[in-house]
Parts: structure tokens; C-alpha cells; sequence
């Protein structure tokens, strides 16, 4: 048994996303980003005709995103400062959604703000990898970060042990997200969390409450 580990995420969490993203799609392809739209087939439209994006069309921007403008990507409050602070006391690692083709741009990216992390890329659902990510280090409790709550359902049905933290680090959108209800709690600033972290590790691993497993992929 090992150190304890935080299992984190990336975008929203410790770098903005979705408000450099709708910068760059407005300065640069004359689309318009509604962000309180939370589905990208409508969130995303041309701004001469107001027409929704093809959604082919939708994830070339996203790619083509993360492909040159991920130094627009600034950190969250007090994101950077608290994982130093916890580094001292856990093990640290980011699983993101980000996909192999910019994993080493990410790894790249973090280290800029001063965050030497390791970074696990990973597609869809975030329960298994998690699983997996804590069978091999067998850390002595653990607990995972996230924005979405697909991903805090996943976790709790295939780590149901590890404690789990809704946050949704951007102000734009953060009011119009509910709690996920599969996470332990909802916290969107990081001097609040920061704090609950340190306690949740105090209190080892979480209380196993595992979803039935229904057939559901998640």
C-alpha cells in the first residue's frame, strides 16, 4: 500500500477550457459558443445564419483546438497551489479525455504552470481507467476530480471506493451544472476543496457503494 492518490482531471478542474475555446471559435471561424447550452450540437452555430454546427464539423474545431490553441488554456484559481499543497501529502495524476494524439501536449502544457504531473489519456467513460489506475498503485485511499457527472457515475460503479469531487472550476458555466449525484461532493473553488481533500484523505478509503451492475457501460 502506497501513498494516497488524487486522480484528476484536466480541463475545468486545473485549466479554463470552454471560454478559450469560445474566444477562438469567435475570433477565428465566426461561430458562436452559447455555453449555458450544455449539448454542442446546439451550443455551437454559425453566427451569419444561426444554423447549428454539423456535428462532423463541431469536433474538427474541438481537434483543431487542441491542436494549436491549448496556450490559451489558463489555470483555475488557486488550482496550481493547491495541488503543490497536496503534493506533499499524495500522489498526484491527471486522466484526461483529451486522446493520445495530444497527450504529450498536455503533459507539455501542465508543466508550463508548474505542474510536472503524470497524464494517463483516455477516451469515454473514466471508471475503468480509474479502477485500473488504482489497482496498480494500491494507494491507501484515493480520490477522484471531475467536471462531468457521467464520469463520477462511472467511477462509482467500477471504484466504488475512492471518493469522488464534482467540480466545475469555470464561473461562466458553473451555475448552470446541478451536483452530480454519484459524487461524495460538489465543490467548485479550489481554497473549499483544498480543504475537503485533506480531509477525505484523513479519513481513508470511502464507504463502498457500488452501483448494481446492470449491463450499462458507463
Amino acid at each position: 500500500m502506497t501513498r494516497p492518490l488524487i486522480v484528476t482531471d484536466c480541463d475545468e478542474v486545473l485549466l479554463h477550457m470552454v471560454v478559450p475555446f469560445r474566444q477562438w471559435l469567435d475570433d477565428t471561424h465566426n461561430v458562436h459558443f452559447d455555453m449555458h447550452d450544455r449539448g454542442f450540437a446546439e451550443a455551437l452555430r454559425h453566427k451569419d445564419s444561426g444554423e447549428p454546427l454539423e456535428r462532423e464539423l463541431v469536433w474538427q474545431l474541438l481537434v483543431g483546438f487542441f491542436d494549436t490553441e491549448m496556450h490559451r488554456q489558463a489555470p483555475i484559481a488557486g488550482a496550481v497551489e493547491a495541488l503543490m499543497r497536496l503534493s506533499r501529502i499524495a500522489d498526484i495524476m491527471v486522466l484526461t479525455n483529451i486522446g493520445e494524439r495530444h497527450h504529450q501536449a498536455r503533459v507539455a502544457q501542465l508543466a508550463t504552470h508548474g505542474l510536472d504531473l503524470p497524464v494517463q489519456w483516455n477516451q469515454g467513460p473514466k471508471g475503468r481507467p480509474l479502477a485500473r489506475i488504482v489497482a496498480e498503485r494500491q494507494p491507501s485511499v484515493a480520490l477522484f476530480i471531475d467536471d462531468l457527472a457521467e464520469h463520477h457515475e462511472s467511477a462509482a460503479r467500477h471504484a466504488p471506493g475512492i471518493w469522488r469531487l464534482h467540480m466545475v472550476g469555470e464561473p461562466e458555466i458553473a451555475t448552470g451544472i446541478p451536483a452530480a449525484s454519484h459524487a461524495h461532493a460538489r465543490i467548485d473553488d479550489w481554497v473549499e476543496a483544498e480543504r475537503w481533500i485533506i480531509a477525505r484523505l484523513a479519513d481513508g478509503p470511502a464507504p463502498a457503494s457500488p452501483l448494481p451492475h446492470d449491463g450499462a457501460t458507463a
